[in-house]
């Protein structure tokens, strides 16, 4: 008895602290369905009749669809080209072992929790210099750069997971290296892909200062639109924040709900597998 109620205090507090962290999101949803009185409202106002007027506003906004485009083809593009390359190089970290490879793997590390604050000058500087400044290929590649360190870590943990046996029988059976590659590993370390794929693109989808800094009107993403557009007769539209913010957050919503179950063993390195 003792037992069980423990749990159902537990629970019950799990409830809460959940509660509490989404109400933000709740708020801000909320408001895109209110009037510019109602949302601005002192006291504010918790019942109020809704209304789709913010949405459609937001549709008719010109900068709106570029940006929304920009930032599905950008982040995918950007994720895909890293975890192809990370899924080579973390086989190769994991199968021969270069001298340094622990070495290696710190530094990728270390670049990727550089602060964007102290690289943002060199970055922008280069671009400037080679004329990647506002083109997609540039920005896209420098998202997947960003990406690949993460992305090494992650994978390499479910390589080692993967017995070195595997490898042995598909090559003494007449396999090539790329046979074992894609048709015997891939497919166990395909958790591992996935958790990567969607870290990855949650960082590019919510990346505002590089693309601020090196992207433009061609590459400008719904982070920049969401900054830049919400300025309107000389103050803050938020209506059309609110609008625009409960748009942005229905991708990663999705994304995480459908696979969850691959975010803890992403976070894990792949040492928890769980029922992946």
């Amino acid at each position: 008895m003792r037992t069980a109620w423990r749990q159902r205090l537990y629970h019950l507090v799990l409830w809460l602290v959940s509660i509490i962290f989404f109400l933000p999101v709740v708020w801000i949803i909320m408001a895109a369905f209110k009037t510019k009185n109602d949302l601005l409202a002192i006291p504010p106002k918790l019942v109020f009749t809704p209304t789709v007027a913010n949405f459609t506003g937001l549709l008719a906004r010109h900068d709106f669809f570029s940006s929304l485009r920009n930032s599905f083809l950008i982040s995918t593009s950007a994720v895909v080209v890293a975890i192809m390359v990370s899924f080579l190089a973390a086989y190769c970290f994991s199968r021969f072992k270069p001298r340094g490879t622990d070495f290696l793997m710190f530094l990728l590390l270390t670049i990727r929790m550089v602060p964007a604050a102290a690289s943002v000058v060199p970055i922008f500087l280069m671009y400037t210099a080679f004329g990647w400044k506002d083109n997609f290929w540039g920005v896209m590649l420098f998202y997947a750069m960003f990406s690949i360190p993460f992305s090494v870590w992650i994978l390499k943990g479910f390589i080692d997971g993967v017995s070195p046996r595997f490898d042995e029988t598909g090559l003494v059976n007449g396999g090539s290296r790329l046979h074992v590659l894609f048709r015997v590993v891939l497919p166990q370390v395909r958790p591992g892909l996935i958790a990567a794929f969607i870290f990855n693109l949650i960082f590019v989808w919510n990346e505002f200062l590089f693309n601020f800094i090196i992207g433009g009107r061609r590459t400008t993403m719904i982070p920049v639109t969401l900054v830049t557009g919400s300025l309107a007769q000389g103050g803050v539209d938020w209506t059309f924040v609110a609008a625009l913010a409960t748009v942005y957050l229905v991708p990663p919503f999705l994304a995480i709900y459908f696979f969850q179950k691959y975010l803890l063993v992403g976070m894990t390195f792949g040492t928890v597998r769980g029922e992946v």
